[in-house]
């Protein structure tokens, strides 16, 4: 119990350090926080903070990338990586969004990270990338969905 109060303790002071601009001090903090959950939380709240404000974000995206992949708990893993992904695609970084769901293990849920990244590729205009992520889906159920909600925008 301890070491989450500690690593919740962490996770606000990097916050702190993130909206004030101390980006480099908020990853090392980040680094040294114990409990694995709060820190892909911290280092997801990095990578978005850092990618809303500045170009230069790939390092602080797979730091958070790295953090949510070294949770065990394979569920909890999951939730990061597709809060991760939800978050960079409602940025309006698709690309990004894709990036991170190749790195989600479980079938049904990186299939509808991609259906929501080709949705909304399809809704800005791109309908040949949107059709060629939606093929590639290996979920069948989650395919077809999305081919039903393409259709229905179109």
């Amino acid at each position: 119990m301890q070491e989450w109060y500690r690593s919740r303790a962490l996770y606000e002071a990097v916050l702190k350090l993130v909206n004030s601009g101390k980006v480099k001090e908020a990853i090392e903090m980040a680094g040294g926080i114990p409990d694995k959950v709060i820190r892909s939380k911290a280092f997801s709240h990095i990578a978005v903070e850092v990618a809303r404000k500045s170009p230069n974000y790939k390092e602080a995206l797979n730091h958070a990338i790295e953090a949510a992949l070294d949770i065990e708990n394979h569920e909890e893993s999951t939730k990061a990586l597709m809060s991760l992904a939800f978050e960079f695609l409602n940025m309006g970084k698709p690309d990004d969004a894709l990036h991170i769901s190749r790195y989600i293990t479980d079938l049904s849920n990186r299939s509808k990270v991609e259906a929501e990244v080709a949705l909304a590729l399809a809704k800005a205009g791109n309908i040949s990338e949107a059709m060629e992520i939606i093929n590639g889906i290996l979920d069948e159920d989650v395919k077809t969905w999305a081919m039903s909600r393409l259709a229905s925008q179109l």
